[in-house]
């Protein structure tokens, strides 16, 4: 039976991680792996995640199953982080998930459930297990453009020839900050053209928010979410503490879901049933951290003292990278890296360039070009310029 199996491509991403793992170098430096690093090159426990954990040592009282949509208090909690007060929590399902990476896949099964002749767009670059999740719902999906590489921006025009191909149904799939892998936001004007376009079209918006806190601040990166749920009957939201809260082993995740008052019992008994076919009761770990953080005015300050931080340095590493390249290129056309936001961007290369930066000068970085701004230290980074300048 099992010899019969199609042998598994492998994954880019985590071949990196193996090589940078098995590279002897002291000097080698990973670019690669999408977590937040310290100055010291590790992913700290946050202090607030600390102190709640302790809290539920001490109090938790039980291990019991939840619902099969998870703990209410942190569907809620997450709602106010993300969506703020623009939708009523009366028009609003939704499920605890094993991270974003299974609420991006909840979120793709109900429009499957709902809709099965809907197409998903999804720009072109993005997070590449998009491809997968929707694969695996089966649901439909197409491409549109995103990025334009020549000036480290957002190709509106490519974008918006592209979705005028969208059907009345189709679904919008966007990244609501920190756009993995380009760095890339859309701009306030660009989130109420989305907002116009999707009532025009009748396309449901589907957002991944997974970096929130990590581009401008909590509240400026959900600000176009936010403006766009206000306006929208319906609309799935997706929201991941693997990398603010920094509970990646945890898998702590959210899928919304915006809907009429009338339709939100029909909507969450759908994804309780959803739930109930796969993993049958969320985790509850991670969600519990998140709960008791965002419900607890201390920790809540705390964590966002960190989570600025945090931002902080990872701006300013960009901000250091953008000029110690354009001293070792003696131009500014990796400029755009200190304008964007996020762990990620982009540098481009063709795989015998990322080749060359990885076995010559040990700087791993994913194949396209794709570096991980917190994988940087001001220590590496007139090296690792200089290599980028080398060969790219």
């Amino acid at each position: 039976m099992f010899q019969s199996l199609p042998a598994p491509a492998a994954d880019p991403i985590l071949h990196v991680m193996t090589m940078y793992r098995e590279d002897p170098r002291a000097e080698k430096v990973d670019l690669g792996l999408g977590v937040y690093k310290d100055p010291q090159g590790a992913t700290p426990v946050m202090r607030a995640v600390k102190a709640a954990e302790q809290r539920l040592v001490d109090e938790q009282d039980t291990k019991s199953y939840t619902t099969l949509s998870g703990d209410p208090a942190f569907r809620a909690a997450v709602a106010g982080l993300v969506l703020g007060d623009a939708v009523p929590a009366t028009r609003l399902a939704g499920s605890t998930t094993t991270g974003g990476t299974a609420g991006v896949k909840l979120g793709m099964d109900l429009i499957h459930a709902a809709s099965p002749g809907s197409t998903i767009w999804i720009s072109t670059p993005t997070w590449p297990n998009h491809y997968a999740l929707a694969k695996a719902a089966g649901t439909a999906f197409k491409t549109y453009r995103y990025y334009d590489a020549e000036t480290g921006s957002i190709d509106r025009a490519g974008m918006w020839a592209d979705l005028e191909a969208a059907q009345p149904g189709d679904v919008l799939l966007l990244h609501g900050c920190c756009h993995n892998p380009t760095g890339a936001d859309l701009s306030a004007e660009d989130w109420a053209a989305v907002a116009a376009f999707c009532k025009a079209k009748g396309v449901m918006p589907f957002i991944d928010i997974a970096y929130q806190g990590f581009g401008d601040g909590l509240d400026e990166d959900a600000a176009g979410l936010r403006a766009l749920a206000a306006q929208m009957a319906r609309m799935i939201v997706v929201s991941s503490a693997s990398k603010n809260f920094g509970l990646y082993r945890d898998r702590a995740g959210c899928c919304l879901v915006i809907c009429p008052e009338g339709e939100r019992a029909l909507v969450q008994g759908t994804l309780e049933v959803l739930n109930r076919q796969s993993i049958s009761f969320p985790p509850d770990h991670g969600a519990r951290v998140v709960t008791e953080i965002l419900s607890d005015p201390a920790l809540r300050a705390q964590w966002d003292d960190e989570l600025t931080e945090m931002r902080d340095r990872m701006n300013r590493l960009r901000r250091l990278l953008a000029t110690a390249l354009r001293d070792a290129c003696g131009s500014d056309r990796f400029g755009f890296l200190a304008d964007q936001r996020g762990m990620f961007s982009i540098l481009g290369g063709s795989e015998a360039q990322i080749t060359r930066l990885r076995e010559e000068f040990g700087v791993y970085i994913v194949g396209g070009g794709r570096l991980n701004m917190a994988g940087l230290t001001e220590h590496s980074i007139p090296r690792v310029a200089k290599a980028i300048a080398t060969v790219l």
